[in-house]
């Protein structure tokens, strides 16, 4: 590949002077009052770092529950109905993880017209400190916060509010809000907000989902945890905050994901915020998804017996694999979670670590290799590799494919993925490939050349960050023969189909999650009227959206409206073959 160049990462004139930024946030800071939460004055903490370092020394396993309806008076019901019923129960919810709408990303006063998804929007500072108190657990406002282009606005309510543990720093490397261009503001703004919480009187988490940022992009572990070194560099080093990490949502093997763990342990400074649940093993099947649950949860919590690194535990419903859970979900799940920590009581002497541990060491020095890798690079392409604005606009640039093939820790193999032999394979790769192969064996043969024959070409892309989906649909399809345009994730639909048109498709193939289905369908449909382009849009993934007007503030299926639109709805892989073979010149019939 080419090398990089100052030019082509930044094509402008001028670019934003980061120790300005910094400044700005720092002085921002001295109107910001950090405000004392239910949590904070239940356990007379100054802050969740605090508290999560005692809860260590202790050996005390957290738990961390994600809620988070439309409605903020839903929400405060189930802020305070979750945290009652479990203590009921015997147990604790530590921290709430507040899913946020991605809307709450867009500055407030650029949010109206805006999509909405099926978070929760708050409109106020005095909304976020009124779920901050809603009962003693730690507030997480972990996502589209820091990262977005409303970082400073949503951080500054999120302080004032007595939250200590704010995010999704991941996010910003990977998530693009619909109909937002504008990087070098997102960028300027996360690094104010960054310094804004480094200058407070009590120690605020910088929370990154490493699946939601380049983790899930990235083939080799040691990469991964390298993304970690490099965050920890720019918040850590160069901004003087305190950056915590999340992972584990696409996490399915035991042995890399309790690795990760230990891995993560030797180079972090702080206590990590949670280890979110492997979700991408939930099936519609509610046995299969409670087996997944079971399992991941007993390796985390035996990850914690064994050297606790201060990350909560998420036991994450089983409904999560179709809908967003209700309340009485969530508390099952939690009660579930506390009484599997407290069977398990003395299992870690049952367990050796050595062969883990020597995986971890691999791990970290590969990971500390591609750190330094991508420093120098980024120096020798003319980047100032001092300044966190230069740093973090040119990682979100150049992207998680270029940087690993460029400087990833594994030695170069063409046939390789991203072009080398990764030091430990991302669990995703096995797992997409397993579940490629397992879609592929149900097509009849007629169907596999009808479709190899036909010379196809799909764009292929999400509404969301949530990029499972499309790795799975591109695997599939490429073994089929079938030419891919990369549609990206978190694509604009005007985009898509600028793509689409371009390319001259067959067809666009769409993986969602994020509960905007059916509008995101709209929008391409009225992209493409406005080309005169008539082709198929497949569309697959959490086919819901919460119904306008809804009471229950929870998404409904709304499949048979996608179809009843024209879409091509694929619950499964399968879905999609017979239709697409019809596109083929001599479609054929479906062999029994």
């Amino acid at each position: 590949m080419e090398k990089l160049h100052r030019s082509s990462i930044f094509p402008e004139n001028r670019l934003p002077d980061g120790g300005k930024i910094l400044q700005d946030g720092k002085l921002l800071a001295a109107s910001v009052i950090p405000g004392i939460s239910s949590f904070l004055d239940e356990y007379k903490t100054t802050s969740e770092y605090e508290y999560k370092k005692l809860a260590t020394r202790q050996g005390r396993i957290m738990q961390h529950a994600q809620i988070g309806f439309r409605t903020l008076d839903r929400t405060l019901d189930a802020a305070r109905n979750i945290h009652a019923q479990v203590a009921e129960a015997g147990f604790r919810v530590d921290r709430y993880g507040i899913c946020l709408d991605w809307s709450m990303g867009y500055p407030k006063a650029a949010r109206a017209g805006r999509p909405k998804g099926t978070g929760l929007i708050l409109d106020n500072e005095a909304a976020f400190a009124e779920l901050a108190n809603a009962a003693p657990v730690a507030p997480h406002f972990g996502d589209f916060v820091i990262g977005m282009p409303a970082a400073i606005e949503n951080t500054i309510a999120a302080i004032r509010a007595g939250s200590t543990a704010i995010g999704n720093l991941g996010q910003y490397f990977t998530f693009e809000l619909p109909g937002w261009q504008d990087d070098i503001e997102t960028t300027r703004v996360t690094v104010q907000a960054i310094a804004l919480a480094a200058a407070q009187p009590v120690p605020i988490l910088i929370h990154s989902n490493i699946d939601d940022g380049f983790a899930a992009r990235f083939t080799d572990l040691a990469s991964a945890l390298g993304a970690i070194l490099l965050e920890t560099y720019i918040v850590d080093e160069l901004i003087g905050g305190k950056v915590s990490h999340c992972y584990g949502h696409t996490f399915s093997k035991a042995p890399s994901r309790f690795a990760f763990q230990r891995a993560l342990l030797k180079v972090s400074k702080t206590p990590g915020t949670m280890v979110y649940g492997n979700t991408t093993a939930y099936r519609p099947d509610e046995a299969a998804s409670y087996a997944a649950l079971a399992a991941y949860l007993s390796t985390d919590i035996l990850a914690q017996k064994t050297e606790g690194s201060g990350h909560a535990i998420n036991p994450v419903p089983v409904t999560e694999a179709i809908r967003i859970p209700d309340i009485d979900e969530i508390v099952s799940a939690q009660v579930f979670c506390g009484t599997l920590i407290k069977n398990m009581a003395g299992a870690e002497q049952l367990v050796s670590t050595v062969e883990a541990d020597i995986l971890a060491e691999r791990i970290v020095e590969g990971g500390y290799f591609f750190r330094q890798r991508v420093l120098d690079g980024l120096g020798q392409a003319g980047i100032n590799v001092q300044d966190p604005f230069e740093l973090l606009l040119a990682i979100r640039r150049v992207g998680a494919k270029r940087l690993e093939q460029l400087f990833g820790p594994g030695k170069q193999e063409p046939a390789g993925p991203n072009g080398r032999r990764p030091v430990e394979p991302s669990p995703v790769l096995e797992e997409v490939a397993q579940r490629a192969s397992l879609a592929l064996a149900r097509i009849p043969e007629n169907l596999k050349r009808q479709i190899a024959d036909g010379k196809l070409c799909v764009v292929t892309a999400t509404t969301d960050v949530h990029e499972y989906g499309k790795r799975l649909l591109d695997q599939t399809l490429l073994s089929l023969d079938v030419s891919l345009q990369d549609g990206g994730v978190s694509t604009d639909p005007d985009r898509l189909v600028e793509i689409a048109a371009n390319s001259n498709a067959s067809a666009i193939f769409i993986s969602t999650y994020n509960g905007v289905a059916l509008d995101f369908l709209k929008l391409i449909q009225a992209e493409l009227d406005k080309r005169n382009i008539h082709i198929p849009i497949f569309v697959g993934g959490k086919l819901n959206q919460v119904a306008d007007g809804s009471n229950s503030n929870l998404p409904t299926d709304v499949g048979d409206q996608l179809s009843e639109l024209g879409a091509v709805v694929c619950r499964e892989v399968e879905d999609f073959y017979v239709p697409l073979a019809a596109l083929c010149n001599h479609p054929a019939k479906e062999e029994a």
